[in-house]
């Protein structure tokens, strides 16, 4: 073989390790996705497991909020049926504010505010709040990252014809966002 031959056949041998080694990453990085999702999905898990008990302590405490209280159970119920990061990200945005008008009821209703089991889970909820924020922060970035990746050279040539779409990010839309800053309001 000449010397023009294994040039060639060494510029294809660099070519394919080039692209297998793109592949592999983008694999890599869709896995990171999908388990940081999946972390999210736990934490979520949890807080939908707590909202029974929260309502009913509060139940006991303040029955003629049965408006708020079936707002709280309805928010719930989407957020476990929620499929998809950017659907799932718009009803936790709900859940997350009914919860924020169960817990201005407890300023108004001082004996619940003082119950040591709607204190407990109140605490419950703020750290998975807590956790579940940071849950996002980490699948938002490597989210962000796997779609750089994606997007890049030599990645770009291939990844959409092997299956590689972009990913969503777990962010809430305007709406949610307005709803989850705006202060709660409390009818009696």
């Amino acid at each position: 073989m000449s010397v023009v031959g294994w040039v060639i056949v060494a510029i294809a041998v660099v070519a394919a390790l080039w692209a297998v080694m793109a592949y592999n990453g983008l694999v890599s990085l869709r896995q990171r996705c999908r388990q940081a999702f999946s972390d999210i999905d736990v934490q979520l898990k949890q807080r939908h497991d707590l909202v029974p008990n929260l309502v009913e302590t509060v139940k006991g405490y303040a029955a003629h909020e049965k408006g708020t209280l079936e707002a709280v159970i309805k928010a719930r119920n989407a957020a476990v049926s929620a499929q998809g990061p950017a659907a799932q990200a718009a009803a936790e945005g709900m859940l997350q504010g009914a919860l924020r008008q169960i817990f201005a009821l407890a300023e108004a209703y001082p004996d619940l505010k003082a119950n040591q089991s709607f204190q407990q889970l109140q605490s419950e909820l703020s750290d998975l709040e807590n956790k579940i924020a940071a849950s996002r922060r980490f699948f938002n970035n490597a989210a962000a990252e796997y779609n750089a990746t994606r997007e890049s050279f030599p990645a770009v040539l291939f990844a959409q014809s092997m299956g590689f779409g972009p990913q969503e990010f777990f962010n809430l839309d305007e709406a949610e966002r307005k709803a989850v800053s705006a202060a709660p309001q409390v009818k009696f």
